[in-house]
């Protein structure tokens, strides 16, 4: 499941059509075509690379489609440079699905979404003149990474926050104190020097500070909203979630009802894990 488009968050609104390009001198988004509900213009693949280099780090190849994966290469090619490292932020298969074709189109080492060497929270990639940062943010899955380029003030957030909309927490693979705790630590970094947004899918954002705080504000409303929603008598239907869901995200297109309410499921765990630490 990717991230899909649930709810609008302010600062997270831009309806305009997004194609891909460059943000700052580092990191190139090449788009897949792969739009959708749940996958808003397509997959964002990332190429990182610094200019005079002869190597670059690919994040992401995307979905199993090979007019994608030869115009990443031409841009790797066009830049005087190889796949050095190609990194997947989580498992979900809108990023993954390529890897296996990819990886006999550059010969080269993987690493996350379940392939290759685990990446390690806090851990520092040098390839070249290029430094990524690896921030383990568990929430959206259990696996998802974010990559943070210090050099160019820019941050990757795979599906953990998007360019459009809010991203799915599903459960039980999603879990929402996590992905809190991960949101919190993103702003954090982002509050302390300039940084620029480069999501999984969906436009990038030149303050990604901004749409951090509006994805936790966000998320504190829901969660409130939900709250009411048990309280109305949601708590005693046959399907819970369903009620909540039915309730809270009623003006939500229904085409993507069925990613809201495993972020409801996930919404509802989060409050069972509250109530139970006030016992």
């Amino acid at each position: 499941m990717a991230g899909a488009h649930v709810g609008s968050v302010g600062g997270v609104n831009s309806e305009s059509p997004w194609t891909g390009g460059r943000l700052g001198e580092h990191a190139t988004a090449i788009l897949a075509p792969n739009p959708g509900p749940m996958t808003l213009d397509g997959t964002n693949t990332w190429v990182l690379h610094v200019p005079g280099d002869d190597v670059a780090v690919v994040v992401d190849p995307g979905p199993l489609d090979e007019a994608h994966l030869q115009a990443v290469l031409t841009h790797v090619r066009d830049v005087g440079a190889r796949v050095a490292l190609t990194i997947a932020t989580h498992w979900h298969h809108d990023h993954t699905e390529s890897l296996e074709r990819w990886s006999e189109l550059t010969d080269a080492p993987i690493r996350g979404g379940g392939f290759g060497e685990a990446l390690v929270d806090g851990e520092r990639i040098t390839l070249g003149s290029l430094r990524i940062d690896v921030i383990a943010t568990p929430g959206h899955t259990a696996d998802s990474v974010c990559l943070h380029l210090p050099d160019s003030g820019v941050l990757l957030t795979g599906d953990t926050v998007l360019g459009r909309g809010t991203t799915v927490v599903a459960h039980p693979d999603g879990a929402l104190r996590p992905y809190l705790q991960s949101l919190t630590k993103l702003h954090q970094l982002a509050t302390t020097r300039p940084t620029r947004l480069a999501p999984g899918h969906g436009p990038t954002h030149d303050d990604a500070a901004q749409v951090l705080a509006a994805y936790l504000s966000h998320r504190r409303d829901r969660l409130e909203q939900v709250r009411a929603a048990l309280a109305a008598g949601d708590g005693a239907a046959p399907d819970v979630a369903q009620a909540v869901v039915e309730r809270v995200y009623a003006a939500t297109p229904r085409d993507v009802w069925l990613a809201a309410k495993a972020s409801v499921q996930a919404q509802l765990e989060y409050l069972r894990e509250e109530a139970s630490q006030q016992v």
